[in-house]
């Protein structure tokens, strides 16, 4: 997993927010909560469950 940690371009500072770190193994975690880890999932499955969240 990549260690470089994002934001969503949709959180608009309303502090409920997730960040991923996107690679081989996607990396995703509660911003508010950061301490308490993260979990991970292959790449292909974070593209598909974003794809689907757009509509493709």
């Amino acid at each position: 997993m990549s260690e470089k940690w994002h934001k969503s371009s949709y959180s608009a500072g309303g502090g409920n927010c997730v960040e991923v770190a996107e690679g081989p193994v996607t990396g995703i975690r509660d911003t508010q909560n950061r301490e308490l880890g993260h979990f991970d999932v292959p790449a292909p499955e974070w593209a598909a469950l974003v794809n689907a969240v757009r509509g493709r």
